[in-house]
């Protein structure tokens, strides 16, 4: 996928606690709905666009048609050439960037309040009038050309492509969301109109934005910027179940160390066990060196330099997955690891103790997130994609203190499948009993 600009600033100290307590719901004249953190005091404005769909919706076909038709966004638009529009931005001190996921096209914007009016105007014609010229088109296609070539002597990548092919046969979730070579080598700038006009629309964009504007100046806004967009975008995409039995698939890659993926189903954010084994997995295999993988991989053994597991829900399917290297000698052993504590926590869930732990980490960072209005702009835009009340930020910590231990076993029992645990090892590795 492309990355066009990265741009964050700091916020005042107070914004976390303002952030959660004074979100607007702003409603513009022609229906355009975003959440607003009014934030005066820094002259500055962030934007979070995300616009349900994503790669996904591409046809078999045009793989790869929706992350390069994002990638040429920037590259020319209206009569304003590549070049002049990366002036222009930078003149006015506006930020833009454009990235594609599986289920969704996301836009991130940062402006100066002075120079809100033209910032929005030169992102408008980018969303609205992309030009799609051949110069651009063909530039921006070897770049695509290049990241995949790379990708195929990437042994995370190749490890990764492998997971979503044999986890979701004859399902848009297991092709690639940046395309083939081949895929790629047939696409035109027509198809780039076509992608364009599937991919943003008023009718499937959930937004958020923090700073200094006030709700009125907001729906004008939104309205330049959305008003021409189409408002009858369908998700094409059906919802399926996970295709994964327990075992290990090896695939040969000349490097010291091997890369390991592991995964099985897991829970979609609306399931109501979601919150509780989203603890579970801080305590199994989050990011923290108490984490019982990383005890007994590591910090024991060490047979990694790290190893973590993560919840990974999808718009229509759900994975619990986990990752980490380790050299060729010693990854069977460390795989036995995994197999056997997944086996163990799903038999005997956590302790008490372990509980009040994440519990505590938990709530303690949460509020570490909402360091930069960019942050907090996605933040909002991410509880509408996900249909979470405003209310949950400030809920939120006491719904994980609510989390009771014979709650979260009982989800233990019910998330982790080792009849389902499958390893994905892309290396050399030795002694190991793979498919």
């Amino acid at each position: 996928m492309i990355r066009i600009f990265a741009f964050a600033f700091v916020m005042l100290a107070a914004l976390p606690v303002r952030a959660a307590t004074d979100i607007q719901v702003v409603t513009s004249p022609g229906g355009v709905t975003a959440w607003l953190v009014q934030e005066p005091s820094i002259p500055m404005v962030a934007f979070q666009f995300s616009f349900r769909g994503g790669a996904s919706q591409d046809a078999p076909a045009k793989l790869g048609a929706t992350n390069l038709m994002v990638g040429l966004l920037e590259e020319g638009a209206g009569d304003v050439s590549a070049t002049a529009f990366a002036e222009r931005a930078d003149e006015l001190g506006a930020r833009f960037r454009f990235n594609t996921g599986r289920d969704s096209v996301s836009i991130t914007a940062s402006m100066l309040t002075s120079n809100l009016a033209e910032s929005v105007a030169l992102l408008r014609l980018a969303l609205v009038e992309p030009a799609f010229d051949d110069v651009a088109f063909e530039r921006v296609r070897g770049q695509v050309n290049s990241g995949l070539r790379s990708d195929e002597t990437d042994p995370r990548s190749i490890a990764g492509k492998a997971v979503q092919a044999m986890t979701f046969p004859d399902h848009a979730y297991g092709r690639p969301t940046d395309g083939t070579l081949e895929t790629v080598a047939a696409l035109t700038p027509d198809d780039m109109r076509i992608a364009h006009r599937a991919a943003l629309g008023r009718n499937n964009v959930k937004i958020g934005v923090v700073g200094d504007i006030t709700p009125e100046a907001l729906g004008l806004l939104l309205d330049e910027l959305l008003s021409e967009m189409p408002d009858d975008i369908v998700d094409i995409v059906p919802d399926v179940t996970p295709v994964l039995d327990a075992g290990i698939t090896a695939i040969d890659f000349d490097t010291p160390q091997s890369v390991v993926i592991f995964s099985q189903p897991g829970l979609k954010r609306d399931d109501p066990d979601y919150l509780a084994a989203f603890v579970l997995n801080h305590i199994f295999g989050g990011r923290s060196s108490t984490a019982r993988l990383n005890e007994e991989v590591r910090e024991k053994r060490g047979l990694t330099y790290g190893i973590s597991s993560f919840l990974l829900p999808y718009q229509h399917a759900a994975l619990y997955m986990g990752q980490f290297n380790s050299g060729n000698d010693t990854v069977a052993e460390a795989v036995g690891i995994v197999q056997a504590e997944w086996a163990k926590v799903a038999e005997t869930g956590v302790t008490a103790e372990e509980l009040d732990v994440a519990k505590r980490y938990l709530t303690g960072a949460y509020p570490l997130r909402f360091d930069g209005n960019a942050e907090i702009a996605g933040i909002l835009a991410g509880l509408q994609v996900v249909q979470l009340p405003i209310s949950y930020i400030v809920e939120r910590n006491d719904l994980v203190n609510a989390v009771t231990l014979e709650e979260i076993n009982r989800v233990a029992a019910r998330l982790y499948q080792p009849e389902h645990l499958r390893f994905v090892v892309v290396g050399q590795p030795e002694g190991l009993v793979a498919e």
